[in-house]
């Protein structure tokens, strides 16, 4: 019996021995694959890289460079796109559209968010952004909450376009390639001017017909542009604030100046035409120096007011080298 027993406990010691030793094969495998891990680890931790970004709202930590970015804005959206960079999430176009034309095929699949003025943050959770891009203006409340969902970095005002190539080079860590989109846009803004000569400087103004009213925009993206051109603005517009509503034809006086950049806004154009018939076919807009001078021109809504980005900013000029009938640059 004893002897039997003995026997026992021997088979269950060299069980245990095979097993210790099993293990401690498992064990050896498993330190064969981890180096290559760690290497995998390594090269991913080559582009975590932590910057910290400020901007309007603060200051935000962005890890590597973000793949996966919600724009808030329609100027954000437009001068991701000017960095070669699709987002993943976009709000509405104002002109009720998914983008505007001259991007669509650019966001062709990219899923909207909501509105500029009023984004979906369930919508934009969903789409597990890496970085969102918004503006203190529109998103100043949500800022917190936005947060939340990924690192969100701020501009001031949507219509600040260089602002946005700056914050968005940034972001990327490609502020090499803002430099160049900038400095592109200034050979462009020193041509024009070389071009225009002595016809600079203009006096203009920028006039906007809606369904039922009409209104008068000071300072703003267009207003910017223009300044930046060598335009002037007559002096009673010389101020800050983004422009006027105006109900009354009385005040077409004004709207005058050596030149008038007329774009109409609203998606009930019946109205919009008739209330533009009726403003423009009123006397006082018939003594206006730019009417009697020839000087009005109907230009597109999207390109000077509404995109405000980059690439929309070479549209416009664009516009304004067809109107005064330049040459236009050849583009590299």
């Amino acid at each position: 019996m004893l002897k039997s027993f003995k026997g026992i406990h021997m088979l269950c010691i060299m069980m245990t021995l095979v097993i210790i030793l099993a293990g401690c094969g498992a064990n050896t495998n498993k330190g064969a694959v981890e180096p290559t891990a760690q290497a995998a680890g390594d090269n991913a931790s080559a582009d975590s890289s932590v910057r910290t970004i400020e901007h309007e709202m603060g200051a935000t930590e962005v890890k590597g460079t973000p793949k996966r970015i919600v724009t808030l804005y329609q100027g954000a959206t437009d001068v991701l796109v000017a960095y070669g960079v699709k987002p993943v999430g976009v709000v509405e176009a104002h002109t009720g559209e998914p983008a505007y034309d001259y991007l669509k095929k650019d966001l062709a699949g990219v899923p909207t968010v909501g509105l500029e003025t009023q984004p979906n943050l369930e919508e934009i959770y969903n789409l597990k952004p890496d970085l969102i891009i918004g503006s203190k203006f529109r998103n100043e409340a949500t800022y917190a909450q936005l947060s939340e969902i990924a690192p969100t970095v701020m501009v001031d005002q949507v219509y600040d376009w260089k602002k946005t190539v700056d914050l968005v080079g940034q972001v990327l860590n490609e502020k090499d390639k803002g430099t160049q989109l900038l400095q592109a846009w200034e050979d462009r803004v020193a041509d024009f001017k070389k071009q225009m000569g002595d016809r600079l400087p203009i006096e203009a103004s920028i006039v906007n017909f809606r369904a039922d009213h009409a209104r008068i925009y000071y300072m703003g993206y267009a207003g910017l542009i223009l300044k930046e051109l060598g335009f002037t603005r007559p002096a009673a517009q010389e101020q800050e604030e983004w422009g006027i509503k105006v109900n009354s034809k009385e005040s077409i006086p004004d709207m005058d100046a050596d030149a008038i950049f007329v774009f109409d806004s609203g998606t009930d154009k019946a109205a919009i035409e008739q209330n533009y018939q009726q403003w423009t076919q009123h006397p006082l807009w018939k003594n206006l120096k730019a009417y009697k001078n020839n000087q009005i021109y109907k230009v597109n809504e999207v390109n000077w007011n509404l995109a405000g980005g980059y690439i929309s900013a070479g549209l416009m000029l664009d516009e304004l080298y067809d109107i005064y009938k330049l040459e236009k640059p050849q583009t590299k």
